[in-house]
């Protein structure tokens, strides 16, 4: 069923960043795919969102499975007709243990997560998108601060996001020929349930332990909605949405 409106799929979209990121492309008119791996959690966003059935989607897939991935796109086609946009936001940390001691399986579970996940979407996204008239769409990236500045512990997240930036580069720059704009928001703080943690403090790189500032989740949506309202012709390559007075600028 072809749709005259903007199609977004959001991956992570059962819970925070994700879930602000379609309720704020849902009220501004897109119809938006929600992918996560657990139906309810879906089903919970869609439904907090008021927004009219025919605009949503709904699909259950982990984007580490290729099978998964390929369905999901496959059922944005055939429901929305294209695709406008791709948020690749889901995203996993594993336990802040010392790197000597992490077990390869945490490892690999994060980083097909936020990595080769991300990969899977963003072929599956190009795939639709060199195709379809009118030919092109955007991809959106989430990376991190913490792919800058590490985090004590934080060897598979920060691994991750660091490549993270190279799929964003290499994506841009593949993406020119098909009219396909890619670009990457890194966020530091934003009040989810994965960043609750801050409020009662987390280890810093001398040892000591602090409370961190934190900032709404609706902000990242709205950085979000900007970069995905830009005409094909202009990007952000790269936006920095961070509490304020979060240790990341100067000595902390």
């Amino acid at each position: 069923m072809a749709s005259p409106r903007k199609v977004a799929v959001v991956t992570g979209a059962g819970s925070g960043i994700g879930r602000a990121t379609a309720h704020a492309l849902l009220a501004a008119g897109y119809a938006v795919v929600l992918a996560g791996r657990r139906a309810e959690a879906l089903e919970l966003t869609a439904r907090e969102s008021g927004a009219p059935g025919e605009r949503l989607l709904a699909v259950v897939a982990d984007v580490t499975d290729p099978a998964a991935v390929r369905n999901l796109f496959a059922r944005t086609h055939a429901t929305f007709g294209r695709l406008d946009l791709l948020f690749n936001n889901a995203g996993v940390g594993a336990p802040a243990v010392p790197l000597e001691d992490l077990p390869l399986a945490e490892w690999r579970r994060v980083v097909d997560t936020i990595l080769t996940g991300a990969f899977l979407c963003t072929q599956e996204a190009f795939r639709l998108m060199k195709d379809q008239q009118p030919r092109g769409g955007r991809i959106i990236n989430n990376g991190s601060i913490s792919a800058h500045v590490p985090r004590p512990h934080s060897a598979p997240y920060t691994a991750a996001k660091h490549a993270i930036t190279g799929l964003t580069k290499s994506t841009a720059l593949d993406g020119r020929r098909y009219d396909i704009a890619c670009g990457q928001i890194d966020i530091g703080n934003a009040e989810t349930p994965m960043a609750a943690r801050m409020k009662d403090g987390v280890p810093q790189a001398d040892g000591s332990i602090a409370v961190e500032p934190s900032f709404e989740v609706r902000h990242v949506a709205d950085a979000v909605l900007y970069m995905a309202g830009l005409p094909l012709d202009a990007n952000v390559l790269t936006m920095t949405v961070m509490a304020t007075k979060m240790p990341y600028v100067g000595r902390g």
